[in-house]
């Protein structure tokens, strides 16, 4: 029975995380996100939905879009196997 409760609480954090991401403030961040979440949201575990959630909450649009189009090194907290997913998918335009 637990495993249904967490199935359930991670689908309602995808759905949140695609509304999300597809209103981050620049047409240029929610192409890119929209292409990782369109490849990749429905198969993150767990752990990688945490690491998108803090992207998404916590980084600046200026500063995500540095670090996902390959312009800037992100900091260590921020260099994720999530982030590097994103960026596979900016650099395959």
């Amino acid at each position: 029975m637990n495993v249904s409760i967490d199935s359930k609480e991670l689908e309602v954090r995808r759905k949140k995380l695609l509304f999300r991401g597809g209103h981050r403030g620049t047409k240029e961040n929610d192409i890119l996100i929209g292409r990782f979440m369109e490849a990749h949201l429905a198969t993150l575990s767990e752990e990688q939905l945490e690491r998108f959630e803090i992207l998404m909450n916590d980084v600046p649009d200026a500063d995500f879009f540095k670090w996902a189009t390959g312009k800037e090194q992100a900091p260590e907290e921020y260099d994720t196997d999530v982030l590097h997913m994103i960026q596979e998918l900016s650099n395959a335009r």
